[in-house]
């Protein structure tokens, strides 16, 4: 067994459902390197993003708390004082970098480019390297600033996902050189979110009329031509970030880094891409909350843990999950769950691990195609749903019998019980984190 302590790497997009992947059988795109991932590793095929907005999402990322505990909504800042996961590993002797999208400096787009905004040093999470930017929806003039020698924004060459995974290989290479010290590195990448724009090699792979569309996308004319050529634009994205993460286990094999680095693939939340009639984000149907979590690497466990397992992995698990990893207790101000018992032998799953998973929109952002109002919900371990708007039933699903959400059981005296039965788990779940939020009457 190799006593070396272990590297992580997380590699994540932004709107990455979770369904838009070759092995998640989505018919429409090619995702090999994904999906070699997903075979020799773990995939927690029921995570969701429990904020399923980017901000939120990432707060909740970086210190393991939930959004009403930290960065509750658009535009808001993580703030000061409050550690991130870069803490722990420092503390345990690793070298952290994060490279690409941060947004968690507040700041405000009506003020200007958050792509030209500088986020001062004390205001990176405490990483020892930080190269990115604050936010950016033009992929193919994509600013950065930071690293190591604190320079100001300058223009990337090309396309986002190719010019950062540039920079994210050369960091490896350089991690390579030094292998005695492990390391914690993140890449944060904008697409696949819009404007759907890929490189032209990828762009010409696909084409709107031959996309085939999800099953609940109504049958309007303005929704379905909306959702096939964003969905040409989408796919061609994905596929592009697939050949990068090609780009970056090439390099760790060529460092000799691959046997000894963990590498997580997820996203911040999912895409609507007009199933249900919806766009974007901030809605809890599956399309916007399910995001891919594929647990992989090279680290040679013996009796390591694969497949595919139905747990419902929260944003709040991922920075416990990667200490975990490296053996690294989570620290107090953590909230959420430890999975890295499901790749690691040694590491047993958690005993108290949660029957469901906690989402939530703490305060809408009032973009057109988003939901306008707050709510809050689950997501069961057995398979069912429930959100609540405040004081109103919204939602109730049986995903098992129902997996694309077409029938609404909210409002059906039929299901009373099991409408009271979902709600009283989720009035326990905004008790348990200090949420507030007024439930309906029942």
């Amino acid at each position: 067994m190799n006593k070396q302590r272990p590297n992580v790497i997380w590699v994540f997009g932004d709107q990455h459902r979770a369904q838009a992947l070759g092995c998640a059988g989505d018919p429409n795109l090619h995702t090999p390197n994904i999906d070699r991932l997903a075979a020799e590793g773990v995939t927690f095929t029921a995570a969701v993003a429990g904020t399923p907005l980017c901000c939120p999402y990432r707060g909740s990322l970086l210190t393991g708390r939930y959004p009403h505990r930290c960065v509750p909504g658009h535009e808001h800042p993580l703030p000061p004082g409050q550690p991130t996961i870069a803490a722990p590993f420092s503390e345990a002797g690793y070298h952290t970098a994060y490279f690409g999208k941060w947004h968690l400096d507040g700041f405000r787009e009506r003020e200007g480019r958050a792509a030209l905004h500088v986020v001062p040093p004390e205001r990176r999470g405490g990483f020892d390297e930080w190269l990115g930017y604050e936010n950016n929806n033009s992929q193919w003039d994509c600013w950065v600033h930071g690293g190591k020698d604190d320079v100001p924004p300058y223009r990337l060459p090309g396309y986002e996902t190719d010019a950062l995974t540039d920079l994210f290989v050369a960091h490896l290479r350089e991690r390579g050189a030094s292998p005695e010290q492990p390391f914690f590195a993140a890449l944060s990448l904008q697409p696949p979110h819009n404007p759907y724009i890929a490189p032209p090699e990828w762009m010409a792979r696909h084409t709107p009329g031959r996309v085939q569309l999800r099953p609940n996308v109504p049958d309007v004319p303005r929704i379905v031509d909306r959702a096939r050529r964003d969905l040409a634009g989408y796919y061609a994205m994905i596929e592009n970030l697939d050949g990068n993460l090609g780009r970056i286990r090439a390099a760790l094999d060529e460092t000799g880094l691959w046997e000894n680095t963990h590498i997580l693939f997820f996203s911040d939340h999912g895409d609507m891409h007009g199933s249900h009639g919806q766009f974007l984000k901030t809605s809890p149907w599956e399309e916007s909350i399910r995001v891919p979590f594929i647990l992989g690497g090279g680290v040679p466990f013996y009796g390591v843990k694969g497949g595919r397992q139905a747990v419902p992995l929260n944003h709040v698990d991922v920075a416990p999950t990667s200490l975990g990893l490296c053996g690294i207790d989570k620290p107090d101000w953590m909230m959420g769950t430890d999975y890295s018992g499901y790749r690691l032998h040694e590491r047993p799953p958690p005993v108290d691990e949660p029957d469901s998973a906690f989402l939530q929109l703490v305060i809408p952002t009032g973009h057109a195609d988003s939901t306008d109002r707050p709510w809050r919900g689950i997501v069961t371990r057995d398979g069912w749903k429930y959100i609540a708007l405040e004081g109103q039933p919204w939602l109730l699903f049986n995903l098992n019998e129902d997996p694309f959400e077409q029938v609404n059981l909210a409002h059906n005296t039929r299901f009373a019980s099991q409408r009271r039965r979902l709600q009283e788990r989720l009035s326990a779940w905004i008790h348990d984190t200090g949420d507030h939020f007024t439930l309906p009457e029942l």
